[in-house]
């Protein structure tokens, strides 16, 4: 087992794109070697440009706090808050923004940060 007590809390690094303020971080990594999952933390704060992000992986995150503004390259537009659950395909271009801040809950099967 693995336990990090107060996850939610730990500073995270920058995700070093310009005019977005956003930070993500790897939390806890499996000790598999050929199905490797990432989970941990990615917290988006209102900024002057939205974060385009494209995944080459699988991911799957819940949001633990404040809301996000998600589009998918189709146009399919959520306003996804608490509670919510979204799937990223390996491949799909998403869009993040939100109205304040937000936190989302992760995890990814690829290597680690």
């Amino acid at each position: 087992m693995k336990y990090v007590q107060q996850a939610i809390k730990a500073d995270q690094p920058s995700m070093g794109i310009e005019g977005v303020n956003a930070t993500l971080g790897d939390t806890i990594v499996s000790d598999s070697k050929d199905k490797t999952l990432c989970a941990g933390f990615f917290h988006l704060n209102k900024s002057d440009k939205p974060l385009v992000y494209t995944y080459d992986y699988e991911e799957m995150k819940i949001i633990v706090d404040g809301e996000f503004i998600i589009t998918d390259e189709s146009g399919q537009k959520v306003n996804a808050k608490v509670g919510d659950v979204l799937y990223f395909a390996d491949g799909e271009t998403i869009t993040f923004e939100t109205p304040n801040k937000a936190t989302g809950f992760f995890v990814g099967q690829r290597k680690p940060l």
